[in-house]
């Protein structure tokens, strides 16, 4: 399933945009706060983040994860996605847009170039959290529940893995979602996660309030 979206359900969180920017539990100046707000604005006027989801049987083992004739070997990934049959692979990417601005303010205004890339984290951020939640919603009659997103970097989920993903995806031909030679997605502001199906009533799917082992995530609990 694909999706080209442009809607005013999802934005940037101007608290998720702090948090990337540093700012947990302080104030943000005047300034700051005006910065947030016009690299917003132009961001979602110019933007149109593009999503694909593939549902696909799970083999879960003990520090292995099976899908589409994959095996990721992955201790975290495994018990990430313990009691799942299946999982959906997620891909989603804000376009060369959201890189064309970050270079040009890279080059002519640092402080906004900035602002800028926490705004762009945070609407990636916002529109995963918007395509997943409608995905939750469509499996619920099923009685399911997704898994909060686990992405390749996360934990022991090499970041290698994330050809294997754009792969079975197709993502390149579909969303032109590719990567570097270090494995880095391109464009830059872009997810590829893979999101666990359970029978388990207290998944929450919004992966922000997550544990997990990256120390250094702004969303992970204090």
């Amino acid at each position: 399933m694909m999706s080209n979206l442009r809607n005013k359900n999802f934005t940037v969180d101007t608290n998720a945009a702090l948090r990337y920017l540093g700012y947990r539990g302080k104030p943000a100046d005047a300034e700051t706060l005006t910065l947030i707000q016009d690299c917003s604005a132009q961001l979602e006027g110019c933007v149109t983040p593009r999503s694909l989801l593939r549902r696909l049987p799970a083999e879960v083992k003990d520090g292995s994860v099976t899908i589409s004739g994959v095996t990721f070997r992955s201790r975290d990934l495994s018990e990430h996605l313990k009691g799942c049959m299946e999982a959906v692979l997620f891909a989603a990417t804000l376009g060369t847009p959201a890189d064309t601005l970050q270079r040009r303010y890279g080059k002519t205004d640092m402080a906004r170039a900035v602002i800028l890339h926490a705004c762009e984290a945070a609407y990636v951020e916002s529109y995963c959290d918007f395509v997943c939640g409608k995905l939750s919603n469509q499996i619920k009659p099923e009685g399911l529940y997704l898994r909060p997103r686990y992405s390749p970097g996360y934990g022991d989920f090499d970041i290698r893995h994330q050809a294997d993903l754009l792969g079975i995806l197709d993502a390149p031909k579909k969303i032109g979602l590719t990567m570097t030679d270090s494995f880095m997605l391109a464009p830059s502001k872009s997810v590829t996660a893979v999101v666990g199906l359970t029978k388990e009533a207290k998944s929450c799917h919004i992966a922000k309030c997550m544990e997990c082992k990256s120390i250094n995530c702004p969303f992970r609990k204090d």
